[in-house]
């Protein structure tokens, strides 16, 4: 018999559907649980899922996933098929949510390229002595489900992200395009564009690449300089590097200390008048001046890398799954047809003849690709349904473990950003969101007292602003409590001016400095003020901004 090998692209296919089918399951889940009852069409959906997944994880031989949902679909074929009356369905719910993660766990080291090692005996045996409980028609409150473990870590900002990312990796490179290649400026920011998804810092001399003419000039006669900060390898930067159209020469060296890093700036002189050399400093990430822009919008120097892209949602539309280094490589070949449209067209040996069929030509193409660049740069653009209804998971699993009843409201899912903002803003949004469920949201017996509704309400909405997008969680709870704050402020020696000097903008912007926290208890979720200047600082990354408002016992709004 021959022996069956699981090839690359088998491998990608069965990662996109079982994450895109467990994504779906938490919705149908979830809202099951919110309704009180799973209803008929939710248990076949259930049950038709976890069928899928069971057989294409046998498929591919990844026997412990398939184990696994091969007895939860037992399970929901008995509630299908017989329809027991007395169900828990909140411990229901927690089992297939506890299925869910290990699920999740095993195909993100599949995807790493470990072995999917995990051992799903103790769920197995918990579901088992659930649907026992179901055959033999014990009451719900007989069901005793097994204590939540503790490591819903998933939910907090990683603890690699909260503390500085180990960018430890320098480089200067200079680069030599072939002769007679023309637009060297334009093909220079081509790289800073490759490169920046690479890089926590890209800087480039000279900066103003696209809109001084004399830069082509300039990169002609002493090439064109990159710095990075990134924690790829000697070897990988150089790999990427060489891939470089029309390159005639690289020079790539590794800088030894951050000090060294910084001396290749503060020592070096504009060549020119025009040319503008980026300045450097240790807090390089605030510098707010940005060139002017091609029509793809893109940063240029500095350039802060955005995180890794992740999955668009699923929808009834008709849509097709594209790798994302296939988008990345239209997107590439685009640029270039931009850069040999314009070398035709701005040719010096055509500018002065008296060419009319030519000109009407040159500006139909002009037009043309103009908007298929437009088009590949909106292809880029996913909704934030699929980071907006994570939210919904994590408000369930607090609301249990907090004892509160909080309604977490969805305005604006649809607002579309570039794919690589969503990972960055992922982990803010989770943070802030458990936040006001910890922080602000009061329990059921103090909103009573205070003439409030039983049920806490957070809203998360997105809208455009302009060229910007919004996003705003809101909730109705107790609110900030200047006096509180500007105690702990003090105490911390963080401020020095009088109280009534001192906005409440400002007081309330405390709150994102590190370690700060008026929580008077450490709990698992919140209190060693550790997180909110994370938040800070994944969304500066991106170029993003937070602004706190609040008002006691009214509620808390972060922008």
């Amino acid at each position: 018999m021959a022996e069956f090998t699981i090839n690359e692209p088998m491998l990608e296919m069965y990662i996109f559907e079982t994450n895109q089918q467990l994504e779906q399951l938490e919705r149908v889940v979830i809202a099951s649980e919110k309704s009180g009852k799973y209803s008929e069409t939710d248990v076949n959906e259930i049950f038709r899922f976890m069928h899928t997944i069971k057989g294409s994880s046998a498929m591919m031989l990844f026997n412990g996933i398939s184990s696994l949902a091969h007895t939860i679909e037992d399970l929901f074929y008995y509630i299908r098929e017989q329809k027991p009356a007395d169900v828990d369905y909140s411990t229901l719910t927690d089992l297939v949510l506890e299925v869910l993660d290990f699920i999740k766990v095993e195909v993100v080291k599949i995807k790493s390229g470990d072995n999917a090692d995990g051992n799903p005996t103790e769920i197995i045996e918990e579901i088992k002595e659930f649907l026992n409980a179901l055959k033999a028609g014990l009451p719900k409150d007989a069901v005793v489900a097994r204590p939540q473990p503790q490591q819903k870590q998933q939910y907090y900002i990683s603890t690699d992200k909260s503390a500085k990312p180990d960018y430890k990796n320098m480089f200067k490179a200079n680069i030599l395009f072939q002769e007679g290649c023309e637009m060297e400026n334009i093909r220079g920011y081509t790289i800073v564009h490759n490169m920046k998804e690479h890089a926590k810092e890209v800087y480039h001399i000279p900066a103003d690449i696209i809109e001084n003419e004399d830069s082509s000039v300039y990169i002609r006669e002493h090439g064109f300089d990159l710095y990075l900060i990134t924690e790829k390898s000697y070897d990988e930067i150089y790999d990427m590097l060489m891939k470089t159209i029309f390159l005639r020469q690289l020079t790539l060296v590794q800088l030894e200390s951050d000090d060294e890093f910084q001396q290749f700036y503060t020592k070096t002189k504009p060549v020119t008048e025009p040319i503008q050399i980026p300045k450097i400093s240790k807090e390089a990430d605030k510098d707010t001046s940005q060139p002017s822009l091609p029509s793809s919008g893109q940063p240029l120097a500095p350039v802060h890398a955005p995180s890794a892209g992740t999955e668009g949602s699923a929808s009834s539309q008709s849509f097709i799954s594209v790798n994302v280094e296939k988008l990345d490589r239209l997107m590439d070949l685009v640029g270039e047809m931009v850069i040999a449209e314009a070398m035709v067209t701005q040719n010096p040996a055509i500018q002065d003849l008296e060419l009319d069929n030519f000109q009407k030509s040159a500006r139909q193409l002009h037009k043309i690709t103009s908007e298929l660049q437009d088009m590949v740069m909106s292809i880029r653009m996913v909704p934030l349904s699929t980071t907006f209804m994570k939210m919904q998971r994590i408000t369930r699993d607090m609301c249990k473990k907090l004892g509160k009843e909080v309604a977490l409201e969805l305005i604006g899912e649809e607002t579309e950003v570039d794919k690589n903002i969503i990972e960055s803003i992922s982990d803010p949004l989770m943070h802030v969101i458990r936040n006001a469920l910890d922080h602000g949201i009061e329990d059921t017996t103090e909103r009573l007292e205070k003439g409030k509704d039983r049920v806490g309400k957070v809203t998360l909405e997105a809208k455009n602003s302009g060229s910007d997008v919004l996003v705003l969680i809101k909730d109705d709870g107790k609110g900030l409590r200047r006096d509180k704050i500007l105690s702990k402020a003090r105490s911390h020696g963080l401020i020095d001016k009088p109280d009534a000097e001192i906005t409440d903008q400002e007081v309330y912007s405390l709150i994102l400095l590190p370690g700060f926290s008026t929580k008077e208890a450490v709990t698992e979720y919140s209190g060693r003020g550790v997180g909110m200047d994370v938040v800070v600082k994944n969304l500066e990354s991106v170029g993003g901004s937070v602004i706190v408002d609040s008002t006691e016992d009214v509620g808390t709004t972060i922008t």
